[in-house]
């Protein structure tokens, strides 16, 4: 199995990048190909000692900018580190794809390079998140700011079958992100999306509320691209401004500090249940191929995890089996 990686995406570019995928091949065993500047990622590798023997490395010296427009993937940039990668995946010349570039650009190029899974209307994003009980996946996280009620039937569809295959949850809860749980609540996009996630072949529990996400009260939150961001960013920035409160109030005294050295282990494990690192990337979901999107600010550990989330996708042939799910049903019809 070969995973195609961009070397030169996301803030840590080329160093972690490289570090975490060559932790993944002798990890999980996977062929590396990295895209980006061959002198670099060679010259950066022997100044950091990693030894990249055994990585294949395929050329080019342009670079995606976050400044550039995402469209311009397909076009004036496709041969940048970020359209290479995806351009070999779509020759069939590596299995799968992880960037932690421009999350505009891979979703612009994996839907217009890669290609739709026939029968998507269009491929989402879904970043999995730790809640008080389990994690689950919030789907779509940003990909379609505006949606049509077959569009979140089809992410309940593939949020439930990334979670069962590659989180191993078995037969997922999914649920729809609303203002109330009653299934009279919402816009006639919940509402109508409602009716079809209910005929749908997925474990439909109906609506939620936003504060029950931390609680983890099911597997799969489907929500809007727009919905779904805010949702997301509030979440983390809780999350961030909440460990930033209790390391205040372990640091106050001196016996508030004395308290934590008792609480260290326990606040080490509440810190790693909430690292990204951990999880590794968002899947976009209706492509084609595996295609992962890393955090921009990810380090080598959220590299090579988001290299293990494509080897599972690959593994559990997650691409065939939404196929499958997508045209087992008679999805509504409406103008593209």
């Amino acid at each position: 199995m070969k995973i195609a990686v961009d070397a030169f995406g996301g803030d840590n570019a080329p160093l972690e990048v490289i570090k975490g995928a060559v932790d993944a091949k002798k990890e999980y065993g996977v062929e590396i190909l990295l895209t980006g500047n061959e002198n670099v990622i060679r010259s950066v590798a022997a100044e950091n000692n990693i030894d990249i023997i055994g990585v294949e490395i395929e050329h080019t010296e342009e670079i995606f900018d976050m400044h550039d427009q995402p469209t311009d993937i397909v076009r004036s940039k496709k041969n940048t580190s970020l359209g290479l990668a995806l351009q070999l995946v779509a020759q069939g010349k590596a299995d799968a794809f992880v960037s932690a570039g421009s999350t505009g650009a891979v979703v612009a190029g994996a839907t217009f390079i890669v290609k739709r899974i026939k029968g998507v209307k269009r491929p989402a994003l879904g970043t999995v998140l730790p809640s008080r009980t389990k994690r689950f996946i919030l789907m779509d996280c940003g990909a379609n700011a505006e949606c049509r009620p077959e569009m979140l039937q089809q992410f309940g569809i593939m949020a439930s079958l990334y979670m069962q295959n590659v989180e191993g949850v078995e037969n997922p809860e999914v649920g729809l992100l609303n203002i109330g749980t009653e299934d009279t609540k919402g816009t006639p996009l919940q509402l109508e999306a409602y009716k079809l996630l209910k005929e749908s072949p997925v474990n439909f529990v109906g609506n939620i509320e936003s504060r029950e996400m931390p609680a983890g009260i099911c597997d799969c939150i489907i929500a809007d691209g727009f919905t779904g961001n805010i949702a997301l960013k509030l979440y983390e920035g809780v999350a961030m401004n909440l460990m930033k409160l209790i390391k205040g109030v372990f640091t106050t005294n001196f016996k508030t500090k004395i308290s934590y050295l008792l609480a260290k282990k326990q606040m080490k494990g509440l810190k790693k249940f909430a690292d990204y690192g951990d999880i590794g990337g968002a899947p976009l979901l209706g492509v084609q191929k595996p295609v992962i999107k890393a955090h921009g600010g990810s380090n080598a550990k959220a590299i090579k995890n988001a290299i293990r989330q494509a080897k599972l996708c690959v593994e559990n042939d997650v691409v065939n089996k939404i196929s499958a799910d997508l045209s087992s049903i008679k999805l509504t019809k409406t103008e593209e």
